[in-house]
């Protein structure tokens, strides 16, 4: 019986996790304009 509350108040407290996020939602900003810099290997 305890494993099924301490189940059941984990499952309560992730799905609050979850909807504190969605409430929340993605922070705003701009993305950079310039691009990576990344470097390509050489084929051998």
């Amino acid at each position: 019986m305890r494993a099924l509350i301490a189940a059941a108040i984990g499952l309560a407290v992730a799905l609050a996790l979850v909807l504190t996020v969605t409430a929340i939602g993605a922070p705003t900003g701009e993305t950079s304009p310039e691009p990576l810099l990344t470097t390509v290997p050489e084929h051998p």
